[in-house]
């Protein structure tokens, strides 16, 4: 498992990145991953892209493909980039 990209000040990491890292880590291409849970491949690459959210349920499926990787941890991910994005937003106005 990769580690969990730390957010900075001012930045917000999409979970995507963390979702690209971990595929690689583990020689799976975005299609692959996309045949594994269910999904078209234009949603895993959205979610890759920092389009897309990742969802509950896209996380159980994430838990599932991904051994040792738990659905918190991609929820958290998303809650985090959720936060620092609404962060932003609010410095911004």
């Amino acid at each position: 498992m990769t580690t969990r990209t730390q957010l900075r000040p001012g930045m917000a990491i999409p979970p995507g990145e963390t979702l690209l890292e971990e595929l690689e880590a583990r020689g799976l291409s975005q299609r692959a991953l996309a045949l594994r849970i269910g999904r078209s491949p234009q949603v895993v690459n959205a979610i890759c892209r920092g389009s897309k959210a990742i969802t509950a349920e896209t996380a159980l499926s994430f838990e599932r493909v991904f051994e040792g990787v738990s659905a918190e941890f991609w929820l958290h991910l998303q809650s985090d980039y959720d936060l620092a994005v609404a962060r932003l937003r609010e410095k911004s106005a």
